[in-house]
Protein backbone atom coordinates (compact mmCIF):
# COMPACT_ATOMS: atom_id res chain seq x y z
CA UNK A 1 0.00 0.00 0.00
CA UNK A 2 1.32 3.35 -1.03
CA UNK A 3 0.00 6.13 0.87
CA UNK A 4 0.97 10.37 1.01
CA UNK A 5 0.54 12.85 -1.45
CA UNK A 6 2.80 14.77 -3.67
CA UNK A 7 6.69 14.25 -2.83
CA UNK A 8 5.77 12.56 0.49
CA UNK A 9 4.62 9.13 -0.14
CA UNK A 10 4.98 6.08 1.91
CA UNK A 11 4.72 2.28 1.35
CA UNK A 12 3.56 0.59 4.75
CA UNK A 13 4.48 -1.66 6.50
CA UNK A 14 2.84 -3.19 9.50
CA UNK A 15 4.68 -6.08 10.82
CA UNK A 16 7.66 -3.52 11.29
CA UNK A 17 8.51 -3.71 15.34
CA UNK A 18 6.37 -6.56 16.14
CA UNK A 19 7.86 -8.23 19.54
CA UNK A 20 6.76 -11.18 21.79
CA UNK A 21 3.80 -9.28 23.93
CA UNK A 22 3.65 -11.26 26.38
CA UNK A 23 7.41 -10.52 27.24
CA UNK A 24 7.67 -6.53 25.49
CA UNK A 25 3.61 -6.08 26.23
CA UNK A 26 2.83 -2.37 25.16
CA UNK A 27 -0.48 -0.74 26.34
CA UNK A 28 -0.59 2.47 24.22
CA UNK A 29 2.51 3.66 22.29
CA UNK A 30 2.67 6.93 23.04
CA UNK A 31 6.01 8.53 21.22
CA UNK A 32 8.99 7.79 19.65
CA UNK A 33 12.83 9.63 19.17
CA UNK A 34 16.00 9.18 17.05
CA UNK A 35 18.96 9.15 18.93
CA UNK A 36 22.18 10.09 17.13
CA UNK A 37 23.61 6.65 16.84
CA UNK A 38 20.18 5.72 15.08
CA UNK A 39 18.39 3.70 17.64
CA UNK A 40 14.53 4.22 17.67
CA UNK A 41 13.49 4.61 20.99
CA UNK A 42 9.77 4.22 21.92
CA UNK A 43 7.97 5.52 25.21
CA UNK A 44 4.52 3.18 26.09
CA UNK A 45 3.07 3.61 29.23
CA UNK A 46 3.05 -0.59 29.81
CA UNK A 47 4.91 -0.48 33.06
CA UNK A 48 6.74 -3.74 32.56
CA UNK A 49 9.05 -1.94 29.99
CA UNK A 50 8.00 1.74 30.08
CA UNK A 51 10.64 2.12 27.12
CA UNK A 52 11.95 0.07 24.15
CA UNK A 53 15.10 0.59 22.03
CA UNK A 54 14.81 -0.66 18.54
CA UNK A 55 17.19 -0.93 15.35
CA UNK A 56 15.79 0.78 12.07
CA UNK A 57 14.99 -2.81 10.59
CA UNK A 58 12.70 -2.90 13.78
CA UNK A 59 14.96 -5.64 16.15
CA UNK A 60 14.64 -4.63 19.78
CA UNK A 61 18.24 -3.56 21.11
CA UNK A 62 17.36 -3.08 24.67
CA UNK A 63 14.14 -2.30 27.13
CA UNK A 64 13.95 -0.38 30.09
CA UNK A 65 11.23 1.36 32.67
CA UNK A 66 8.87 0.15 35.04
CA UNK A 67 7.55 3.50 36.71
CA UNK A 68 5.53 5.48 34.62
CA UNK A 69 2.06 4.39 34.24
CA UNK A 70 1.18 7.42 32.75
CA UNK A 71 4.11 7.73 30.18
CA UNK A 72 2.70 10.30 27.60
CA UNK A 73 5.45 12.33 26.11
CA UNK A 74 8.99 12.17 25.18
CA UNK A 75 11.29 14.63 24.05
CA UNK A 76 15.07 14.06 23.27
CA UNK A 77 17.92 17.09 23.39
CA UNK A 78 21.72 16.70 23.02
CA UNK A 79 23.40 18.78 26.08
CA UNK A 80 26.92 19.58 25.15
CA UNK A 81 27.67 16.08 23.39
CA UNK A 82 25.44 13.75 25.92
CA UNK A 83 22.18 12.56 24.66
CA UNK A 84 18.73 13.20 27.60
CA UNK A 85 15.21 12.13 27.62
CA UNK A 86 12.63 14.48 28.67
CA UNK A 87 9.16 11.91 29.30
CA UNK A 88 6.14 13.35 30.88
CA UNK A 89 3.64 11.31 32.96
CA UNK A 90 -0.36 12.64 33.64
CA UNK A 91 -0.82 9.95 36.38
CA UNK A 92 1.84 11.06 38.36
CA UNK A 93 1.96 14.25 37.31
CA UNK A 94 5.78 15.14 36.80
CA UNK A 95 8.11 15.81 33.87
CA UNK A 96 11.53 13.42 34.06
CA UNK A 97 15.06 13.90 33.01
CA UNK A 98 16.65 10.98 31.72
CA UNK A 99 19.95 9.31 30.44
CA UNK A 100 19.22 7.14 27.66
CA UNK A 101 19.80 3.97 29.88
CA UNK A 102 17.60 4.90 32.44
CA UNK A 103 19.25 7.01 35.10
CA UNK A 104 16.87 10.22 36.33
CA UNK A 105 18.60 13.14 36.22
CA UNK A 106 15.59 15.34 37.25
CA UNK A 107 12.21 15.91 38.45
CA UNK A 108 9.76 18.21 37.80
CA UNK A 109 7.04 18.12 40.33
CA UNK A 110 3.59 20.04 40.34
CA UNK A 111 4.66 23.91 40.35
CA UNK A 112 1.20 23.98 43.07
CA UNK A 113 0.21 27.22 41.49
CA UNK A 114 -3.43 28.86 42.56
CA UNK A 115 -6.44 29.73 40.40
CA UNK A 116 -8.24 32.49 41.27
CA UNK A 117 -10.73 30.69 43.27
CA UNK A 118 -8.03 29.34 45.74
CA UNK A 119 -7.57 25.86 44.37
CA UNK A 120 -4.58 24.14 42.98
CA UNK A 121 -4.29 24.12 39.26
CA UNK A 122 -4.28 20.99 37.89
CA UNK A 123 -0.71 19.75 35.91
CA UNK A 124 -1.14 16.75 33.90
CA UNK A 125 1.97 17.45 31.57
CA UNK A 126 1.83 16.08 27.85
CA UNK A 127 5.16 17.35 26.05
CA UNK A 128 8.61 19.10 26.82
CA UNK A 129 10.79 21.15 24.53
CA UNK A 130 14.38 22.07 25.62
CA UNK A 131 15.77 25.09 24.54
CA UNK A 132 19.62 25.78 23.59
CA UNK A 133 20.05 27.63 27.07
CA UNK A 134 18.54 24.99 28.77
CA UNK A 135 15.26 26.10 29.48
CA UNK A 136 12.81 23.30 29.32
CA UNK A 137 9.23 24.43 27.77
CA UNK A 138 6.75 22.38 29.52
CA UNK A 139 2.92 21.99 27.67
CA UNK A 140 0.13 21.07 30.57
CA UNK A 141 -2.01 19.62 28.06
CA UNK A 142 -4.34 17.27 29.94
CA UNK A 143 -4.59 20.23 32.92
CA UNK A 144 -4.12 23.87 33.19
CA UNK A 145 -3.41 24.50 29.81
CA UNK A 146 -0.66 26.62 30.67
CA UNK A 147 2.95 26.74 29.15
CA UNK A 148 5.45 26.27 32.08
CA UNK A 149 9.03 27.45 31.27
CA UNK A 150 11.74 26.10 33.76
CA UNK A 151 15.30 26.37 33.58
CA UNK A 152 17.70 23.88 33.82
CA UNK A 153 17.82 22.99 37.53
CA UNK A 154 14.02 22.64 37.13
CA UNK A 155 13.05 26.16 38.79
CA UNK A 156 10.70 28.23 37.62
CA UNK A 157 10.65 30.89 35.49
CA UNK A 158 7.58 31.59 33.66
CA UNK A 159 3.89 31.03 32.65
CA UNK A 160 1.85 31.77 29.75
CA UNK A 161 -1.20 30.74 28.29
CA UNK A 162 -4.21 28.98 29.84
CA UNK A 163 -7.56 27.50 29.28
CA UNK A 164 -9.70 29.89 26.72
CA UNK A 165 -10.65 30.82 23.65
CA UNK A 166 -7.83 34.11 23.51
CA UNK A 167 -5.66 33.72 20.47
CA UNK A 168 -2.89 33.27 23.53
CA UNK A 169 -4.39 30.49 25.18
CA UNK A 170 -5.47 27.06 24.46
CA UNK A 171 -7.78 23.82 23.99
CA UNK A 172 -5.64 21.12 25.03
CA UNK A 173 -2.19 22.04 25.02
CA UNK A 174 -1.23 18.61 23.55
CA UNK A 175 2.51 18.91 22.08
CA UNK A 176 5.02 21.64 21.76
CA UNK A 177 8.08 22.14 20.31
CA UNK A 178 11.00 24.73 19.04
CA UNK A 179 10.32 25.39 15.37
CA UNK A 180 14.26 27.37 14.11
CA UNK A 181 14.01 26.55 10.33
CA UNK A 182 14.35 30.31 9.59
CA UNK A 183 16.92 30.65 11.80
CA UNK A 184 14.61 32.93 14.53
CA UNK A 185 13.66 29.66 17.54
CA UNK A 186 9.90 30.22 17.87
CA UNK A 187 7.46 27.85 19.90
CA UNK A 188 5.22 26.05 17.60
CA UNK A 189 2.36 24.21 20.22
CA UNK A 190 -0.39 22.61 19.49
CA UNK A 191 -4.03 24.07 20.28
CA UNK A 192 -5.76 20.16 19.42
CA UNK A 193 -9.32 21.09 20.09
CA UNK A 194 -9.71 24.05 17.83
CA UNK A 195 -7.10 22.12 14.79
CA UNK A 196 -4.76 24.76 15.49
CA UNK A 197 -1.27 25.30 15.95
CA UNK A 198 0.15 28.43 17.24
CA UNK A 199 3.49 30.44 17.16
CA UNK A 200 4.57 31.53 20.28
CA UNK A 201 7.95 33.41 20.95
CA UNK A 202 10.76 32.27 23.62
CA UNK A 203 9.33 35.06 26.14
CA UNK A 204 5.52 33.32 25.89
CA UNK A 205 4.64 35.79 23.41
CA UNK A 206 1.87 34.93 21.03
CA UNK A 207 2.44 35.65 17.41
CA UNK A 208 0.60 33.71 15.02
CA UNK A 209 -1.85 30.44 14.26
CA UNK A 210 -1.83 27.37 12.02
CA UNK A 211 -4.88 26.68 11.07
CA UNK A 212 -5.92 22.61 10.40
CA UNK A 213 -9.52 21.98 10.02
CA UNK A 214 -10.99 18.74 10.37
CA UNK A 215 -7.19 17.89 12.02
CA UNK A 216 -6.84 16.91 15.51
CA UNK A 217 -3.25 16.79 15.97
CA UNK A 218 -0.70 15.70 18.88
CA UNK A 219 2.69 17.29 18.81
CA UNK A 220 4.82 18.79 15.97
CA UNK A 221 7.40 17.24 15.16
CA UNK A 222 10.10 19.83 13.29
CA UNK A 223 12.32 17.54 10.55
CA UNK A 224 14.47 19.12 8.09
CA UNK A 225 12.10 21.76 6.11
CA UNK A 226 8.97 20.15 6.98
CA UNK A 227 6.73 19.76 10.19
CA UNK A 228 5.18 16.29 10.92
CA UNK A 229 2.19 15.21 12.80
CA UNK A 230 0.12 12.67 13.81
CA UNK A 231 -3.50 13.47 13.73
CA UNK A 232 -5.64 11.51 16.27
CA UNK A 233 -9.12 12.14 14.94
CA UNK A 234 -10.09 14.18 12.03
CA UNK A 235 -13.83 14.83 10.37
CA UNK A 236 -16.25 14.81 13.73
CA UNK A 237 -14.21 13.43 16.38
CA UNK A 238 -15.03 10.00 15.50
CA UNK A 239 -13.00 6.75 16.82
CA UNK A 240 -9.97 4.74 14.23
CA UNK A 241 -10.22 8.75 12.20
CA UNK A 242 -6.49 9.35 12.58
CA UNK A 243 -3.56 10.08 9.63
CA UNK A 244 -0.61 11.58 9.45
CA UNK A 245 -0.21 15.50 8.49
CA UNK A 246 2.85 17.28 6.35
CA UNK A 247 3.43 20.63 6.76
CA UNK A 248 5.87 22.50 4.18
CA UNK A 249 8.20 25.22 5.00
CA UNK A 250 5.88 27.56 4.24
CA UNK A 251 3.34 25.63 6.87
CA UNK A 252 1.43 24.40 3.64
CA UNK A 253 -0.29 21.01 4.42
CA UNK A 254 0.82 19.05 1.55
CA UNK A 255 0.72 15.78 2.25
CA UNK A 256 -1.89 13.45 4.80
CA UNK A 257 -0.93 9.80 4.65
CA UNK A 258 -4.23 8.01 5.15
CA UNK A 259 -5.98 11.14 4.50
CA UNK A 260 -7.92 12.68 1.56
CA UNK A 261 -5.70 14.71 -0.38
CA UNK A 262 -5.11 18.28 0.61
CA UNK A 263 -6.72 20.96 -1.07
CA UNK A 264 -6.33 25.19 -0.73
CA UNK A 265 -8.97 27.96 -1.85
CA UNK A 266 -8.12 31.46 -1.46
CA UNK A 267 -5.48 30.47 0.67
CA UNK A 268 -7.25 28.35 2.99
CA UNK A 269 -6.96 24.76 3.56
CA UNK A 270 -10.35 22.82 2.76
CA UNK A 271 -12.00 20.36 5.84
CA UNK A 272 -9.59 17.34 6.47
CA UNK A 273 -10.82 13.68 7.07
CA UNK A 274 -9.30 10.25 7.03
CA UNK A 275 -9.19 8.54 3.58
CA UNK A 276 -8.11 4.88 4.42
CA UNK A 277 -8.82 2.94 7.23
CA UNK A 278 -5.19 2.22 8.24
CA UNK A 279 -4.52 4.04 11.22
CA UNK A 280 -6.46 4.23 14.25
CA UNK A 281 -5.41 7.11 16.87
CA UNK A 282 -1.82 7.93 15.45
CA UNK A 283 0.06 9.89 18.50
CA UNK A 284 3.39 10.65 17.28
CA UNK A 285 5.59 10.63 14.24
CA UNK A 286 9.50 9.82 14.42
CA UNK A 287 11.10 10.81 10.73
CA UNK A 288 14.82 8.82 10.93
CA UNK A 289 17.74 9.50 9.03
CA UNK A 290 16.37 8.10 5.98
CA UNK A 291 13.21 10.30 6.02
CA UNK A 292 11.13 6.89 6.71
CA UNK A 293 8.25 7.12 9.24
CA UNK A 294 7.62 5.11 12.39
CA UNK A 295 3.96 6.17 13.76
CA UNK A 296 3.18 4.83 17.85
CA UNK A 297 -0.19 5.05 18.26
CA UNK A 298 -2.97 5.18 21.39
CA UNK A 299 -5.68 2.94 22.40
CA UNK A 300 -4.89 1.15 18.53
CA UNK A 301 -5.59 -2.85 20.12
CA UNK A 302 -1.63 -2.40 22.06
CA UNK A 303 -0.08 -2.77 18.51
CA UNK A 304 3.15 -1.54 18.29
CA UNK A 305 4.67 1.12 16.02
CA UNK A 306 3.91 0.63 11.77
CA UNK A 307 6.80 1.93 9.86
CA UNK A 308 5.89 3.80 6.53
CA UNK A 309 9.43 3.63 4.39
CA UNK A 310 9.50 7.08 1.73
CA UNK A 311 9.58 6.51 -1.83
Amino acid sequence: MIIGHGNFKYKVDTNWGNLNPQRYPVKDCHEMVQDRAGRLILLTNHTQNNVLIYSKDGQLIDSWGNDFPGAHGLSLKDEGGEEFLYITDTDLEVVVKMTLDGREVLRINNPQLSQADGGIRPFLPTETAIAENGDIYVADGYGSQYIYVYDQTGQLKNEFGGHGAGEDQFFNAHGIAIDDRDGKPKLLITAREKNQLKYFDLGGHYLSTIDLPGAYICRPVIHGSEVYLATIWSGNKADGSGFISILDEDNQLVSAPGGVEPRYRDGKLGAMAQAVTLFQHPHDVCVDDDENLYIPQWNAGQVYPKKLYRV
